[in-house]
């Protein structure tokens, strides 16, 4: 078959291992891997990885609702800059994703996105933790995550419920794997909060949110994931305390999956010295001694996935007093320069964590992650490990600005990205 599209010189790197190699491509599928391939456009990739595409679990898209910080499109570009040739979008949208006509909506406007958009939906509705959502309707739709985001689950048995019913979902996904997703984090304990509470909290005169405010709701999780046998996913662990939990219930071979962001592996509580709100972000930055921890379980594997809890607001909005301004920040198209700058991690494990593992955990790897191989979709990312960049946020696609890393100088850019067998981004400027 004559190739559409030939990714030429780089050093292949999956989950089955490392090989220099020629990639070519027809109608959005891999058609041959080997030397000296031709095709009628070529993306050069000397000195690069290719790799299967990257897969975030964890992004605010603010569509619909939020349209002055962040649309699908703008999102969907600097995933794409930032090699993710699938995000999952969070349901904390206006109006809630916790029903079949905003899903519909959600994946109307990701139609000719420069990546696939996922939607999760609300375990709740409304988020508002006091009914389920209609989840076997959303599950018929393709919703493989459901979570709350933003806010965990209070109610115990609401949330024990909300697992035994996503056990019994398969005749509604064609047999697929639903997982609950939990932002974990008890109100009584972090109400009023705006950052983490310790020495810099008490420095400050910021009242903080403890540490077992998220310990307790992820004992608690485990807890429900051993009686009911549910898959539980634990997003943006934040704390030491946290990240042992789920060591210890992956050894006992409990159904548990975990994610970890980027800035709660790269910035610390003394971040927020300066009372400015860019650092203010949900859970809050935490200890040298919690980013120590997060950083050790992505090492050895207690935590699955990078995510980047990617959450863009207004200028307006995040210039407000640190403890008016929303919490988050932008996080899309810094994330592999800084894992690769930051994590003392082979690359093959590096991009397992950005790539088939999230991908897994989402219940998309039937089409992102997958090896690179003949009769695979081509979602791939072609990355320079050691290109030095300087980060900006007014650089970034987002509408929004508010990036922690400016001026920060970090190693590891994209240069391509291939999504369903289109070059969405090539030499680093998005085609979309």
């Amino acid at each position: 078959m004559n190739a559409d599209l030939v990714i030429r010189g780089g050093r292949v790197v999956d989950a089955t291992g490392e090989r220099r190699t020629d990639v070519a491509i027809a109608d959005g599928v891999i058609v041959d891997v080997g030397d000296d391939l031709a095709g009628d456009r070529v993306l050069e990739a000397d000195g690069c990885v290719v790799s299967p595409g990257f897969v975030d679990l964890h992004a605010h898209l603010r569509q619909p609702g939020k349209e002055d910080a962040e649309t699908i499109a703008t999102g969907a570009r600097g995933a794409a800059l930032g090699g993710f040739t699938a995000v999952v979008a969070m349901p904390n949208t206006d109006p809630c994703m916790d029903t079949a006509a905003v899903i519909r909506e959600v994946l109307d406007l990701a139609d000719g996105a420069a990546c696939e958009v996922v939607p999760s939906a609300a375990i709740t509705v409304g988020r508002a933790g006091e009914h389920l959502s209609p989840m076997a309707e959303l599950a018929q739709l393709g919703v493989r995550m459901f979570t709350d985001d933003g806010t965990g689950v209070q109610d115990d048995r609401l949330m024990k419920r909300a697992l035994e019913y996503s056990s019994g979902l398969a005749p509604f996904t064609d047999g697929a794997s639903v997982t609950l997703a939990q932002h974990c984090e008890v109100d009584s304990l972090s109400e009023g909060g705006f950052m983490h509470e310790g020495a810099w909290s008490s420095k400050l005169g910021i009242p903080g949110q403890p540490a077992e405010a998220e310990d307790l709701m992820v004992m608690r999780d485990i807890a429900l994931a051993r009686a009911t046998g549910a898959r539980v996913h634990f997003q943006h662990l934040s704390t030491a305390g946290s990240v042992e939990l789920v060591r210890r219930a992956k050894a006992s071979g409990l159904p548990v999956t975990a994610e970890a962001t980027t800035h709660h592996f790269t910035l610390t509580d003394a971040a927020c010295a300066g009372y400015d709100p860019v650092f203010k972000v949900h859970p809050p930055l935490r200890t040298d001694t919690d980013v120590a921890a997060v950083k050790a379980g992505l090492i050895d594997g207690t935590i699955d996935a990078i995510a980047t809890d990617h959450a863009p607001h207004t200028r307006h909005d995040k210039e407000k007093p640190f403890d008016q301004a929303p919490p988050g920040m932008l996080g899309l198209e810094s994330a592999l320069a800084l894992a690769l700058t930051e994590l003392d991690l082979p690359l093959p494990q590096l991009i397992a964590r950005m790539s088939w593992q999230p991908a897994r955990i989402a219940g998309i790897d039937d089409r992102h992650g997958g090896p690179v191989a003949v009769g695979r979709p081509a979602n791939l990312t072609v990355f320079d490990p050691a290109q030095v960049w300087t980060i900006s946020g007014e650089a970034m696609a987002s509408k929004s600005d508010n990036c922690p890393y400016e001026g920060r100088e970090v190693r590891g850019r994209v240069r391509h990205t291939v999504t369903a067998g289109e070059a969405v981004v090539i030499d680093g400027e998005v085609q979309r």
